[in-house]
């Protein structure tokens, strides 16, 4: 065994970690995520794995379990207006302009979008007084009008850091490009991806999108709607993106293609009787038996007088053959 090779007792499935970790499933992802756990490859192909080591350098950092749940702890709106000191109207506002992004969302029963953001983050934004005309007084003009406009980067701002979290999870080229391909429309991946060998690909990469609805359902077509880009130069940039993924995964190794099979040309052992053209079989005395094999054309019987072949066994031979055939055809 190679001494790269982690043997299974070396590492541990993802919910196990979590439980050792003291952490809910949701807020395990969450520091998956944010690199807070770090994960590597189940080498069996069964997605990925905790180390023994990684989780015992979590456990014995100070303040554990606590201090890692508050790295990780995510809040929706009310929450997050009152960590700020902001009102919810206001924190709406800075969220739907960018100035914060959300973590991750969820839908709930009237299948609305509720976004949630790290309160850490939003704590940091707060302490920072270059932030505090944002945080207090009229909103300026510009943004003002944005927002009036009907401006909502939620989704975008949440679709560059979900894209951000899934590129830190893989070194190979082809499912790099494949976490870009992720986030477009099939047709704007064609557009971007001409080779359709290349484009199955990408598809065999192409990370699972982690949806809790029925699949089919309205919440589900929602939540994949949510996870494809939509606006234009959001797409643009993400298939220019996708172009330089791909360029650096051909360096490293072609698309898979079908291997052009040769036409091969069946040559049959056994060819087919005929009496014009194949020579008399070895018959038993005083019987003369229809022809079964092949002869040049130089060698057969032709309409030429008995008289003009060589008086041997042969010749007499083809009198027999001459008399059958005249049997068979009066």
């Amino acid at each position: 065994m190679s001494g790269n090779t982690m043997t299974p007792s070396a590492t541990t499935s993802l919910s196990r970690a979590a439980r050792e970790m003291e952490l809910k499933r949701g807020e395990f992802d969450l520091a998956l995520h944010l690199g807070c756990v770090r994960s590597v490859p189940d080498e069996g192909g069964g997605g990925r794995r905790v180390t023994r080591t990684e989780i015992d350098r979590v456990r014995s950092e100070a303040g554990f379990p606590e201090t890692l749940r508050e790295r990780v702890k995510a809040v929706g709106t009310t929450e997050g207006a009152a960590l700020m000191g902001v009102t919810t109207a206001r924190f709406t506002r800075l969220a739907r302009l960018g100035v914060v992004v959300p973590v991750k969302f969820y839908l709930n029963r009237y299948r609305a979008v509720v976004w949630l953001y790290l309160a850490e983050e939003l704590r940091e934004f707060a302490a920072d007084k270059e932030n505090a005309a944002l945080l207090s007084g009229r909103t300026p003009e510009g943004l003002r009008s944005q927002l009036e406009a009907g401006l909502d980067v939620r989704p975008r701002n949440w679709r560059g850091r979900y894209m951000g979290f899934l590129l830190r999870q893989t070194e190979d080229p082809w499912a790099r490009a494949a976490v870009v391909a992720s986030l477009l429309h099939p047709v704007q991946v064609a557009e971007a991806v001409r080779d359709p060998y290349e484009r199955a690909y990408l598809n065999r990469f192409r990370p699972e999108r982690a949806s809790h609805h029925a699949p089919d359902s309205p919440a589900a077509h929602l939540a994949a709607r949510l996870m494809t880009a939509e606006d234009p130069d959001e797409i643009s940039w993400l298939q220019a993106d996708l172009g330089q993924a791909l360029a650096e995964a051909r360096v490293l190794r072609p698309a898979p293609r079908p291997v052009p099979k040769g036409v091969t040309l069946s040559v049959a052992s056994a060819p087919v009787s005929s009496p014009r053209t194949a020579p008399p079989r070895t018959a038993s005395p005083g019987t003369v038996s229809p022809p079964t094999a092949s002869l040049p054309l130089s060698s057969q019987p032709g309409p030429a007088a008995p008289e003009e072949r060589p008086a041997t066994g042969e010749h007499e031979q083809s009198r027999r053959l001459f008399r059958w055939l005249r049997r068979r055809n009066p």
